[in-house]
Order: structure tokens, then sequence, then C-alpha cells
């Protein structure tokens, strides 16, 4: 047992910029696990000024001096931050207040539906099934009853660590991206001499995850837009609700347009039931989703990354159950660094000690 092991630390541990990798990435998922509550504000900046150096290198392209560059997207950040904060956030907060209002006449109205359900198919469902699943559909709306009351109960917290991240996100994005090369150069004064495994693996991953995140929001947006207008020409209730719900689902993949079906449908079910105006919203809304998995998707991303459907899943559910959000959101990016890492590192042949 301890010849293979040293076997195998051998093939894979005798370079030692392997070694020095190694520490790294472990380093700094121990400081993501540990200190990324404390730090997400920091975090959240890095991700926000990595997203926009992108739009301040084109600015540079044009002709731009640097601090100019810098100063431009950063106004341009700060607008679309505003529209968001001012515009965006209270009709949805409106639309979502009206829809805890209705929830009750709604549940009554499936109640009454599902009452009817025995006398016209009484050989696929009974009385006790539609109790059932009356009584089921209360202690869920019970639950969520009290999980409404104690968000509410906790909203004060939660406000103010809004007020924080509203505070101090801008200031670190703003001074990522104007001191980007200086704290780049400062970090790499605490790197080895001897870094080429390092800068191959940067280098492949720096242009990916920027492909892919800049493509991620990108396909947010217009994804979030498109489905609102669609959703408002039909006269949808909750339209701007809804097509946030559907402009986040592209985060996940596969998993997120088939659970956001569930409250589109559901909406348009209350709306107009069984009618020409709910197959329309279905209609629309299915084409949404084949341009974006059809057309979007391979536009944006003509350079992503080749990754078998389960190990994008399993990415999802395992940094999804650790980080939340933001692990959901950089999933891809993570198991592409993975991948990139495996790809990279160097093997030596195995050394079959003591013969």
């Amino acid at each position: 047992m301890v010849k293979v092991l040293r076997n195998w630390l051998h093939r894979y541990f005798s370079d030692e910029q392997a070694v020095v990798l190694a520490a790294l990435l472990v380093g700094g998922f121990a400081v993501v696990l540990i200190f990324g509550g404390m730090l997400a504000p920091v975090l959240t900046g890095m991700v926000l000024a990595f997203l926009m150096q992108g739009l301040v290198n084109a600015c540079e392209r044009m002709g731009l001096p640097q601090v100019a560059a810098v100063w431009l997207v950063f106004a341009l950040f700060m607008g679309l931050l505003c529209l968001f904060l001012l515009v965006l956030m209270p009709l949805v907060w409106q639309q979502l207040s009206t829809l805890f209002n209705e929830l009750p006449r709604m549940l009554g109205e499936w109640q009454s539906l599902f009452l009817l359900l025995p006398e016209r198919y009484p050989n696929l469902i009974t009385d006790v099934q539609v109790l059932q699943m009356i009584d089921t559909l209360r202690g869920e709306a019970g639950k969520f009853g009290q999980w409404a009351l104690s968000f509410s109960l906790s909203s004060l917290p939660m406000l103010v660590s809004i007020m924080i991240y509203l505070v101090l996100v801008p200031i670190l994005v703003f001074f990522f991206l104007k001191d980007r090369q200086v704290i780049g150069d400062w970090f790499r004064t605490l790197l080895p001499t001897e870094r080429a495994l390092l800068s191959q693996v940067a280098l492949e991953m720096n242009q990916q995850i920027a492909n892919y995140i800049r493509g991620k929001f990108i396909e947010i947006l217009i994804v979030g837009v498109v489905t609102y207008i669609a959703f408002a020409v039909l006269g949808l209730n909750y339209a701007a609700l809804l097509a946030l719900l559907v402009g986040l689902s592209v985060v996940v993949p596969y998993i997120g347009a088939v659970v956001v079906t569930v409250p589109v449908a559901l909406i348009g079910l209350f709306q107009w039931g069984f009618s020409d105006q709910f197959l329309y919203l279905m209609v629309v809304y299915g084409i949404i989703q084949a341009l974006d998995g059809n057309v979007l998707v391979p536009l944006l991303f003509s350079e992503a990354v080749n990754l078998h459907p389960v190990a994008i899943i399993c990415a999802v559910l395992l940094f999804g159950g650790m980080w939340g959000f933001w692990g959901v959101f950089f999933a891809i990016p993570l198991a592409t660094l993975f991948k990139a890492v495996l790809n990279a590192w160097p093997r030596s042949e195995p050394a079959y000690l003591g013969e």
C-alpha cells in the first residue's frame, strides 16, 4: 500500500510547480469556504470588475486613456445599477406583493377545479385523492406563509447588508478597475519565479471564463428583456416578475428552464384557464426557450467549454450547495478550471521503487 502511494505521489507531485498549483487551489477554496461570508463584498466587486474589464480594454483600444476608460465604464455601471434599483426592483416588488395577496384566491379557484375532477374523470381520480391533493396544497401554502412571515421579520438585517453592499461594492469595483495592474503585479510577487504551469492554466482559463461569464450576463439580459416584452404584449400578469425568473433560469443549464416553466404555466392557467390565450403563452414561451438554446447560446458561446451534461449537473449541485447562487453561476467555469488543471498537470512515469 505504501509503495502504491509513493508511486502515485511521484507520478503526480514530482514537479514542484504542480505542488505550488495544488497549494494555491486548496488555499483559494479554503479561503472562500471559511471567509466567503465576510469577504462577500470584495468577491462581488472582483467579479463585477472582471466582467467590465473587457469594456475598459475596448475603450483603450479606441484611443481613450486608461483613467478615462475606467471612469466611463464605471459611470455606465452606476447608471445601470440605478436603473435596476429605481425602476426594475420596485416593479418586481410590487408584482410580488400583489401575487402574495392573490394567492388565497388562486388556491380557492384551484380547490374548486380539483373538486370537479372526480365527476369528469371518475376512472382516473377519486374523491379521496382530490382531498389529499387539497390538503397537500394547503400544507405547502402554510409553509410558504410561515417563510414569508419569517422573511419579513428578518428583513432589517438584510436591508443593512444590502446597504453595505450598495456602498462598498461600487467603491471596490472602481479600485479593482483602476489599479488592476498594480494589484496583479503585487500578487505575482507572491508566486514562485518558475511558474510556467501556473501561467499556462491562467492563460487558458482567463479567456474561457471571461467569455463564459460575460456571455452569460448578456444571455440573462437578452432573455429577460425579450420575455418581459412578450409577456407584456400578451397581457400576462406579473410579467416583470416572471421575466426576471426566466432570465435567471439560464444560469442553471437544463434544470432552470424546466423549473421556471411551472410558475409561468400556473400563472397563465390562473389568468386564462385552458384557453387559446394560454396556448399562445406557452407557444411564445417555447419559442423563446428554443431560440435561446439553439441560436443565442451558440452565438454567445461559440468557444464554449466541452463538458459532458453529467459533469455540468454535478458541478451545479456541488458548487451550488457550497456557495448558493454564485456557486451555481460559476459552476461551469469552476468545472472548466478543474478540467484545464487536469489536462495541464505534469505526469512523470511511474517509478517502481524498491525494484
